[in-house]
């Protein structure tokens, strides 16, 4: 799962997670001090401090949280760039899959040759 968010109001994002840090009971002092200085200094440490992993999918059936991590670039938005086109890589993904279950209902032998699932899976080339 690759999430991609546009921060518009910085001083809001940070601000909530001061308040968060500084109504936490159990961190330390030294910690709190390094963690509100962080928050200060990159959006992507507050967004860190406010969103749960666990919490955004903790509702999903099927589904449980094996490993989560951060990452974050900042990135001038484009929105004629073909790298922020996200429907068309949601599209290549729907046709790739619309397009397996029709070759599984037409003949149905897809499976006993043992190639099925092969070559790269549609990724993305990242």
């Amino acid at each position: 799962m690759e999430l991609v968010l546009e921060i518009e109001d910085t001083e809001a994002l940070t601000g909530a997670a001061l308040e968060r840090i500084a109504a936490d009971e159990f961190m330390p002092d030294e910690e709190r001090s390094h963690a509100q200085s962080a928050v200060r200094e990159d959006e992507a440490e507050a967004l860190a401090y406010l969103v749960d992993p666990f919490d955004l999918v903790a509702e999903v059936p099927g589904v449980e949280l094996a490993q989560a991590s951060w990452s974050s670039e900042q990135v001038e938005y484009d929105p004629e760039a073909q790298e922020w086109d996200l429907d068309d890589d949601f599209d290549g993904i729907r046709d790739e899959y619309e397009g397996d279950d029709d070759e599984d209902d037409d003949d149905g032998d897809d499976d006993a040759d043992g190639d099925e699932g092969g070559g790269d899976g549609g990724g993305r080339g990242e």
